[in-house]
């Protein structure tokens, strides 16, 4: 009988633990994705000087690049500014963006690229994707799977809090993505990667159902396993499917509608995933949603970031025309302006009883 298998895009290294800066020179060079330690690493250009400073003495082969920003043309730049310079790899040291802007440019050149994170901020850090801005917004862009995920707690720490919320916030979504996911496959025959939605919505679930706070080691690391396996269902899926649904439409649809007073994209997903799995008529799952966000200082109501009751109805009813042609409970139950406001009502009396 023949034995069937697949090969799964995943970093070859995962490194989360505190201190794991300190070893990231030999562990590059242990794992022969930079023996020579010739290397060109991407840092921002304010936060990134002191990290550089750190980091310099242990890798003298390695050349800096500031990054301004986390725009296509920044990537653009970083692109060829190291073309031809014979690297073995592309590090990306930072936040969400200078990661982002790093693997765009690691593509572009045909380079492995390395994440290093310093914070916890949203499941970009490992996904086959970079969200760039660009001249009609923002647009994402396929990218290989990174090599190495390298996430040293001590930094993660030194982060404003608020990096982990978001994190926090990305993570639990996961739960109302897979499910739109598997609506979609019930309703219109949607093809459904089983690997894929079971990572996400483990990857969710570990975060939602952990007894711990984001000043505890162990909640932070099991966050960012967590983040690391969701970016890893995507390049198993092939698509974003398995990590947004209605709440990332709700999303983009705030950003989209209030670009100057937009919340964090963690915040913003995860009151999106509360009411996505109050429509659905999943109260207890909601609930139980919405207690764990609020006990590590998420929103899960509109006003929690600024916003009325009405702004969030025109958002929900906007946001199906953010992603054509995605599936979510949004979309199955189309409901009217009215509509959308006695449901948002409802949930509210719900999650505040």
């Amino acid at each position: 009988m023949p034995v069937l298998t697949r090969l799964i895009p995943s970093p070859v290294v995962v490194d989360i633990r505190r201190g794991a800066l300190d070893d990231l020179a030999g562990l590059l060079a242990d794992q022969r994705i930079s023996a020579s330690g010739k290397l060109a690493v991407a840092i921002s250009d304010g936060s990134g000087r002191a990290l550089r400073e750190r980091l310099a003495p242990a890798l003298p082969g390695a050349h800096w690049y500031p990054v301004a920003d986390g725009t296509l043309d920044s990537a653009v730049k970083l692109a060829d500014d190291i073309k031809g310079n014979r690297y073995d790899a592309v590090v990306g040291l930072g936040g969400g963006k200078i990661v982002d802007v790093a693997k765009y440019a690691a593509a572009r050149v045909g380079l492995p690229l390395v994440a290093v994170a310093t914070n916890l901020a949203h499941d970009g850090l490992c996904s086959p994707v970079a969200t760039l801005d660009n001249d009609n917004g923002r647009g994402s862009y396929g990218v290989p799977t990174p090599i190495a995920v390298v996430i040293d707690l001590d930094i993660v720490r030194e982060a404003p809090a608020r990096f982990v919320r978001s994190g926090i916030g990305d993570a639990v979504s996961n739960i109302s993505c897979v499910a739109d996911w598997e609506l979609a496959h019930e309703v219109n025959g949607e093809e459904i990667d089983g690997l894929a939605a079971a990572m996400a919505r483990q990857a969710g679930e570990a975060v939602l159902r952990h007894p711990g706070g984001i000043g505890d080691d162990a909640f932070l690391k099991v966050l960012a396993e967590g983040l690391v396996l969701t970016g890893i269902s995507m390049s198993v899926a092939g698509d974003s499917r398995p990590a947004s649904g209605a709440c990332h439409e709700i999303n983009h649809a705030f950003d989209l509608l209030y670009p100057k007073r937009a919340a964090s994209h963690g915040e913003q997903v995860g009151l999106g995933a509360c009411f996505a799995m109050h429509l659905r008529g999943a109260r207890e799952d909601s609930l139980l949603m919405a207690v764990t966000l609020r006990r590590h200082g998420l929103p899960v109501l509109p006003e929690d970031i600024g916003f009325t009751a009405d702004e969030f109805v025109r958002a929900v009813d906007y946001a199906p025309q953010t992603r054509p042609g995605r599936f979510t409970i949004l979309e199955h139950l189309n409901l009217s302006t009215d509509q959308i406001r006695d449901a948002y009502a409802d949930y509210a009396k719900t999650i505040s009883s």
